[in-house]
């Protein structure tokens, strides 16, 4: 059965022209609306009737749910995604929420108030996702978290393998010599964040795997997603643990108060504490020293999750969920302990 991806395809369009050409908007090219009908004409193609009268019957705004105000990972996400969706015609709303708020009930009032047409969530925990989600029925997808295992049929996701990232983190500061690692933010427990819990999770594999020793009293601090959460834990963490000779901060933004906070103490970076990011954000590789760190490609993940919703929007489809590769930047705030 063909399917609006395919017709995106065999005319060499995306598939929100595609989709502007189904619903007869009138900001596409006269060359890309003829190759396009031209294409679903051969096919066959029938759109599917129930999501198009949805469709028409609603002008409601396609709802970006983030969640966390300060993180700068985020931020590059979705100033693509909004690009993405403006380009394919549709109305953009955006609304950012505390990390640790209920991202699930706030779409269920926008549900009521708004009537979205559908839900992108930029950052979510699964328990809400469990607890509520059931009673939302427009399309949705769900960026930077895996929602596989929820089996819900309008929820597609897509997210960077966390675990194995984390696990080749700590494999890469054992490998420069260090022993001593403390890992700031994220969650050993499951009601927390869940994305912090999968990069802990690969992080303590690790350390068994290697014979390493982690006492989560004496080497891990939590953080908000922040540059002061950064700093404030870290100082935390040395003055509990002065024998700490590398960092692992769960997100960039978090590294980079690190960071800071290590060089008020009087320390330097690398020479006296290594530390590691994940996010691969753009102030990454402007930071001095280069901050090592886990890249996710936001690109990527903005534009999978846009083409995604906008299938769904349009034809009945399966939801999707899939892992996009990630990439460990070796910059220049690793380096071997003092004593190796």
């Amino acid at each position: 059965m063909t399917t609006i991806k395919d017709i995106a395809k065999l005319s060499g369009y995306s598939i929100g022209t595609v989709s502007r050409v189904i619903n007869h908007n009138p900001d596409v090219s006269e060359e890309a609306r003829m190759k396009i009908e031209q294409v679903i004409q051969q096919e066959n193609f029938q759109p599917n009737s129930n999501a198009k009268q949805l469709k028409q019957q609603s002008s409601s705004a396609i709802t970006i749910i983030v969640k966390g105000y300060e993180n700068m990972f985020f931020e590059g996400i979705l100033e693509r995604v909004q690009a993405i969706l403006r380009d394919s015609g549709e109305e953009v709303a955006v609304a950012f929420l505390d990390e640790y708020a209920n991202e699930v009930q706030y779409a269920l009032q926008l549900c009521t108030a708004k009537k979205p047409k559908g839900f992108i969530f930029l950052g979510g925990n699964l328990e809400f996702f469990k607890q509520d989600f059931a009673r939302i029925d427009v399309p949705c997808v769900l960026l930077t978290n895996t929602a596989e295992s929820l089996h819900l049929p309008n929820l597609s996701s897509y997210t960077t393998d966390d675990r194995l990232a984390g696990y080749q983190v700590i494999e890469y500061l054992i490998k420069a010599g260090h022993r001593e690692i403390g890992i700031i933010g994220g969650s050993a427990s499951k009601v927390g964040s869940q994305v912090g819990f999968r990069r802990m999770q690969g992080c303590l594999e690790a350390f068994q795997e290697n014979h390493i020793p982690y006492n989560e009293e004496t080497n891990y601090e939590p953080s908000r997603f922040s540059m002061q959460g950064g700093y404030e834990s870290t100082q935390r963490l040395l003055k509990k643990n002065p024998k700490i000779t590398a960092v692992f901060a769960i997100g960039d933004t978090i590294a980079i108060g690190a960071m800071r906070a290590i060089r008020d103490m009087g320390l330097r970076v690398p020479e006296d504490i290594s530390v590691i990011g994940y996010d691969g954000i753009e102030y990454s590789r402007y930071c001095v020293p280069r901050l090592a760190t886990v890249h996710q490609d936001t690109d990527a993940l903005a534009r999978k999750g846009v083409e995604d919703l906008l299938l769904r929007l349009n034809y009945s489809h399966p939801v999707t969920h899939e892992d996009v590769p990630f990439q460990l930047v070796e910059g220049e705030s690793v380096a071997a302990p003092r004593d190796h």
